[in-house]
């Protein structure tokens, strides 16, 4: 997608700023800065370049923004989420599965981590509109967005409690851009949505406002790192941004290292005196020959003889040098220490793995999982209580919902299952062997019981065997 693209709609910020809304463009253009560089977007006054002759090119570009959220991505994977217990939990879990919160929660993790700020809000589809202006029925989706869709409205101690959110669709090939605000007065929330067509007027006709409760109906996920950018209020600090100069000199080394590569094909020089000529005083060579660059003059370089071969030294030693440096930069810039990413007997040690091995630096992501989970249970809060008001639901909103994190990545499983064994040996409690075999071979509860009672009965029974 293109910049000019991303940017929020001209006709958006026109609308809100009438209605005495300001649209904070110094975030907006950090953000749109950051997420050029996890797109891997050429960045022009950097990537594109000219020679001492003037000759333009362009430098590769390495897509290291991209693995760094990434990997950020990897450490808040989550496993399961429980809003409760039986209808309560499946309706929860039917709407998420229903919108595809797995797949846009991940994608939204490496998003926050890029731009800083992601967000997701409540929306009815088909639903039934009453005489006096009260809606019913209709469906429960979560609609999610990045940080250049979403406008931090009212910030109250660093918490976001009104906002406004934008996106582009296409009906019938025709652009519509639609913008939808969540304000609040008398502490209820009130939803008002608008849309505007390919020029930018307003669609009257698809003008909805809809009375809410108490209840926030969005939620934000900010990085967790402070942000110390200013003018930035309700917006998370993008990770990015300050990495953004380790980032051009990863780019830089991957050229040098790219560019000794592509000159390093071994070049074998022949004196003219080797050749034949033909009537326009070009050599004659047979197609073997071609490979060969012949040398006209009296003397081959250095005077080593008729033939001569010139091997391009590759600079490995001094690039992994280099490189060393620049991801060393890197990982300090991105916040795990300086051997996130590091170079280790001919290997990249990743985020994961470093994690997995300095336990010290999992406060930062522990900072981020709180966020992750104070995200999560805001939506799960605000379907609940759609579910209650349109659906005729009664589920319990101080009901605690319980986020389980996939720890695959900063755990050693062989090492974690040799424990969980030893445990189960040394204590002799059935329940410790219960949880063992669920894990060493993937059992249920259930089967991992049936197999512990079938051994203890057969160990009653030798028993009652050697007493007779």
């Amino acid at each position: 997608m293109q910049q000019e693209e991303k940017d929020m709609e001209g006709c958006v910020k026109d609308f809100l700023q009438k209605k005495g809304y300001t649209v904070n463009d110094n975030a907006l253009s950090k953000i749109q800065v950051c997420d050029d560089w996890y797109s891997n977007r050429i960045i022009e006054d950097f990537h594109k370049r000219k020679t001492l002759n003037g000759i333009s090119y362009e430098l590769s570009r390495l897509n290291f923004g991209k693995r760094c959220c990434s990997d950020d991505a990897n450490l808040c994977e989550v496993l399961e989420i429980n809003a409760g217990d039986g209808e309560q939990a499946d309706y929860v879990a039917a709407v998420l599965d229903g919108s595809k919160f797995n797949t846009q929660y991940r994608k939204q993790l490496e998003k926050t981590s890029a731009d800083g700020t992601t967000a997701c809000y409540i929306r009815l589809d088909n639903v039934t509109f009453m005489d006096d202006g009260s809606v019913q029925g209709g469906e429960i989706k979560l609609n999610y967005v990045e940080a250049d869709a979403f406008l931090p409205l009212t910030v109250d101690n660093d918490i976001v409690t009104e906002a406004a959110f934008s996106g582009s669709t296409l009906v019938k090939g025709r652009k519509q851009s639609m913008l939808v605000l969540f304000t609040i007065e008398n502490g209820l929330y009130t939803a008002e949505t608008h849309v505007f067509d390919d020029k930018g007027g307003e669609v009257k006709d698809k003008e909805t406002i809809v009375q809410l409760g108490d209840v926030k109906p969005f939620a934000v996920m900010r990085n967790a790192e402070v942000n110390n950018l200013d003018d930035m209020e309700g917006y998370g600090l993008p990770k990015l941004w300050d990495a953004i100069p380790a980032l051009k000199v990863v780019d830089l080394c991957y050229n040098v290292l790219f560019s000794d590569l592509d000159k390093s094909e071994k070049i074998i020089l022949i004196s003219e005196l080797l050749c034949e000529f033909d009537e326009n005083g070009k050599p004659k060579l047979t197609t073997e020959q071609k490979k060969l660059f012949v040398f006209t003059g009296e003397k081959l370089p250095e005077e080593k003889g008729m033939i001569q071969e010139y091997n391009p030294e590759i600079r490995v030693e001094q690039i992994t040098k280099a490189f060393e440096l620049a991801l060393s930069l890197l990982s300090m810039s991105f916040g795990y220490g300086t051997k996130k990413y590091s170079f280790e007997n001919g290997q990249i040690t990743t985020a994961t793995e470093y994690v997995g091995e300095r336990q010290d630096q999992m406060q930062e992501l522990n900072r981020q999982r709180q966020e992750a989970v104070r995200y999560i249970q805001e939506i799960c809060r605000a379907v609940m209580w759609f579910a209650n008001t349109f659906h005729g639901k009664s589920f319990n909103l101080e009901q605690e919902v319980l986020v389980d994190f996939d720890d695959s990545y900063i755990t050693d499983r062989e090492a974690e299952l040799e424990r969980k064994r030893n445990d189960a040996l040394s204590f002799d409690i059935p329940k410790l062997t219960v949880w063992y075999l669920m894990d060493a071979y993937s059992l249920t509860e259930e089967e991992a019981q049936k197999l512990v009672d079938e051994k203890l009965q057969i160990d009653d029974n030798l028993d009652g065997e050697d007493e007779d």
